[in-house]
């Protein structure tokens, strides 16, 4: 079962930094990250507005237009806390970038399957730099500071006895996405169209069908389909993509949830 977010409680999400923890609030962001002399460096602003709110009753857009002003936020956070390192930060993930790009070209070139087998191939191989991310360095650890920071915000509760799996992760846009993107390009190649165009349609209609997938998840939290469209992400949770925190690493998460409370109350 998913308790809903209290009526009383701002709704955040957030994104794992290698070294600290990325909080949004409804208009505003705040990051935390333990820098190399080890104090917590803290940063916020306020979120672009890419028409998120506009799009809210808007099926497929409101998707689309959210995780655009998530990533808008990104290049935000770097100038503002020049300290924080990003989860793609890495020589090894952006090597992997690189080789998962050829192998999925590559792939696609193979005569011997078929071209719904190729294309699920190539969804599955474009996770695995993510995946990757996820086992170097303290990503997974910060991944879980998040969830259990966030978790404990809305219980009233303390972050170290939170659960670091949550069902509000991104975790579960995976699957849909990957399904989405593997019937769409499949449809696209069978069509005849191909080009960077027609790839970021597919592109950016697999995150509106996975966003929409997630919503519909939220609201039905207690739905035997839900259960089962979340299974995938809890399973990354568990396998690869959370791991216990240290209690310092929480306390850059307490640090990052104190300042968007901060930034959030002062802007209402």
């Amino acid at each position: 079962m998913t308790a809903p977010v209290p009526d009383d409680k701002l709704r955040l999400g957030g994104m794992a930094l290698r070294n600290g923890l990325l909080v949004h609030g409804p208009t505003q962001w705040a990051a935390a990250v333990r820098a190399r002399d080890g104090s917590i460096k803290v940063a916020s602003g306020r979120k672009p507005d890419l028409g998120g709110n506009a799009a809210e009753r808007v099926p497929g857009l409101r998707g689309v237009a959210k995780l655009a002003e998530a990533m808008t936020v990104i290049p935000l956070v770097k100038r503002a806390l020049p300290e924080a390192r990003l989860p793609m930060q890495d020589v090894r993930t952006l090597g992997a970038m690189g080789v998962a790009a050829l192998a999925g070209q590559a792939v696609r070139r193979a005569a011997a399957r078929s071209l719904a087998a190729r294309e699920a191939t190539v969804a599955l191989i474009s996770v695995a730099p993510a995946l990757m991310a996820l086992r170097t360095g303290d990503l997974a650890a910060y991944h879980g500071v998040e969830h259990k920071a966030i978790a404990a915000y809305e219980a009233d509760g303390d972050a170290a006895e939170a659960g670091k799996e949550h069902d509000r992760c991104g975790s579960h846009l995976v699957a849909p996405m990957l399904t989405a993107a593997a019937l769409g390009n499949v449809a696209m190649r069978r069509a005849g169209l191909r080009g960077p165009a027609a790839e970021a349609v597919v592109g950016l209609g697999s995150a509106a069908v996975a966003v929409e997938v997630f919503s519909w998840s939220e609201r039905h939290p207690d739905s035997r389909l839900a259960g089962l469209l979340r299974r995938p992400g809890h399973g990354i949770q568990r396998a690869v993509g959370t791991r216990e925190p240290t209690a310092e690493q929480l306390e850059v998460g307490s640090a990052a949830l104190a300042e968007i409370l901060r930034v959030e109350a002062s802007s209402a």
